[in-house]
């Protein structure tokens, strides 16, 4: 799609109300008569900045101008465009056409999403058994002393858990030591 016929595309959308505003216009043509003075003459971005005539108007006028002009003016509207208002530029209507996705192309979000549906209870039941497991594994090893340090670290946890658990964890301590 050529970009005359982008730009006739999104005509209404860059001249319908408060899309952009007299600072980003002047900008624009400013941009276009400095940097490439072969796009707009001084004359024509005098016309195209003059503050009698209504944003409205003007923006009209020079979108036509550039259309008349040919594509490689077209081109360096939306190359000021995108310099001088990036998010305007972004949701112009041919930029959305221009997005669509080919269907036999994979999507990586969706994809993503695929593979990290399972939700946070699922993550948790898995470390659970993974810390039980690891748990059992340790407790069942016969070179490490798991009593003696299970006392040592109740002996000093008042402050954690209550005086009745606390009671209860080291009768079953002293209970296992004597087995």
């Amino acid at each position: 799609q050529s970009y005359c016929h982008r730009l006739q595309h999104d005509m209404y959308f860059l001249t319908s109300t408060s899309r952009l505003n007299e600072q980003v216009v002047d900008k624009i043509v400013l941009q276009l008569n400095r940097v490439y003075p072969q796009i707009l003459t001084n004359e024509e971005a005098e016309k195209f900045r003059n503050p009698k005539a209504s944003l409205h108007t003007r923006l009209s006028d020079l979108l036509k101008h550039l259309q008349k002009n040919g594509d490689r003016h077209c081109q360096e509207f939306y190359r000021a465009l995108q310099i001088n208002a990036e998010q305007l530029f972004n949701d112009l209507p041919s930029r959305k056409i221009l997005k669509t996705p080919d269907p036999t192309e994979i999507d990586t979000d969706k994809e993503q999403y695929m593979l990290n549906d399972r939700g946070p209870v699922f993550f948790l039941a898995c470390f659970s058994v993974a810390a039980g497991l690891a748990l059992f594994w340790y407790c069942c090893n016969s070179e490490t002393q798991v009593i003696g340090r299970a006392r040592r670290i109740l002996g000093f946890s008042p402050i954690i858990i209550g005086r009745h658990v606390r009671n209860i964890c080291m009768l079953y301590l002293e209970d296992m030591s004597r087995n």
